[in-house]
């Protein structure tokens, strides 16, 4: 049976979330860019503890305690693990979000009662445990995931650098077959633009873990031009499979670089993943206040138990298993559209395709 403090605390749970939401997003700028749901997730279970922690009539043997630092650590390390691999959080504002947790507890807590200084201490206690955890598994997320690229990036670059290479070499000893030639040169550009896309997506990570200011500066853009020219560039070394169909201009306030790197991240996800030899749609209409820009592909459908993760950094398809990548690729593009004040969804079955869904407000100042 828990005591009258532990009771209020399970009683003022919801006040004590959507107050801690508030302040948070106040004070913590990654907060924002982050859904409801994500943001609050282990919140609940925190609480529920820290109630169990409060009430005196709880027996406090070592085995009790043992297991309360238990499902502290094993909440606390959740919750460094998410943070870490949102891109815009740092572990500054990862412990901001835990002091302002302890603050909101404590004032809520006494709208009603004061607390004694030994539950104060409980609380405090259990916070500087959280936060202890959270900081740790921060840290060593970051380094998991920084060696797993490290070594992600090396092996993905031995395989088109010894293609480049070994073309070029070909082609010094043998120059009067033009034909031959053709073919050493695509096989080149084809070689260069894997490397380009590799680096490109690295600079996208750390660009959105800086939130740099650049992406946000929104001009008068012209989606329907901007698909035609993207789609004009990846016709060049794919066959000419890449098709625009728009009602015309569909001119809003956007980051016209960043809606590039979206379109083109998922036009190389189509070609990737997508049927061979068959066409790549785009499409940009306006519809009220809001764009719909869509990327259709051809192919084996996306499984739809996994398609309510596959925007999560490191999370891929089990038709990508096979493929060499990050895993980072459409994380980054929802960020960009998280960015716009924007959203995407993904339809897919074997008899459709799969088509990619992006709705932007026309002005994302």
């Amino acid at each position: 049976m828990k005591n009258l403090t532990a009771e209020r605390l399970e009683r003022l749970s919801s006040k004590i979330m959507d107050e801690w939401e508030k302040r948070t997003l106040d004070e913590v700028k990654a907060a924002n860019l982050q859904e409801t749901l994500a943001l609050r997730n282990s919140l609940p279970i925190y609480l529920s503890q820290l109630a169990d922690a409060l009430s005196k009539t709880i027996d406090r043997t070592h085995a009790r305690k043992a297991a309360d630092k238990l499902d502290s650590t094993r909440i606390g390390k959740r919750h460094g693990r998410e943070r870490a691999v949102a891109f815009e959080y740092t572990m500054d504002q990862m412990i901001l979000e835990y002091h302002i947790l302890r603050q909101t507890i404590c004032d809520v807590m006494e709208t009603e009662a004061p607390l004694t200084p030994v539950e104060r201490e409980v609380i405090v206690c259990s916070i500087e445990q959280a936060v202890n955890d959270a900081a740790t598994q921060f840290s060593d997320t970051l380094r998991d995931y920084q060696d797993q690229m490290a070594h992600t990036l090396a092996h993905d670059l031995r395989n088109p650098l010894s293609t480049l290479r070994a073309s070029a070499q070909l082609m010094t000893k043998k120059t009067d077959d033009a034909k031959w030639s053709q073919e050493r040169l695509a096989r080149i550009i084809h070689s260069a633009d894997r490397i380009d896309r590799m680096i490109q997506g690295l600079l996208d990570v750390s660009r959105i873990k800086a939130v740099d200011e650049y992406m946000t500066q929104f001009k008068e853009c012209d989606l329907d031009w901007l698909l035609n020219d993207i789609a004009s560039e990846m016709n060049v070394c794919n066959d000419d499979r890449f098709i625009v169909k728009s009602s015309g201009k569909c001119v809003g306030f956007w980051n016209e670089d960043s809606l590039r790197r979206v379109i083109e991240n998922l036009a190389t996800n189509a070609i990737k993943y997508g049927e061979a030899n068959t066409s790549v749609i785009f499409s940009a209409n306006q519809e009220g206040q809001e764009a719909i820009l869509k990327v259709h592909n051809s192919g084996k459908a996306i499984p739809a138990e996994e398609q309510s993760t596959l925007f999560q950094k490191y999370k891929r398809a089990s038709s990508a298993e096979n493929k060499i990548g990050w895993g980072l690729g459409l994380a980054v593009v929802k960020e960009m559209v998280d960015i716009h004040k924007g959203t995407i969804g993904v339809e897919s079955d074997s008899d459709k395709g799969t088509e990619f869904v992006i709705r932007l407000p026309m002005d994302s100042r």
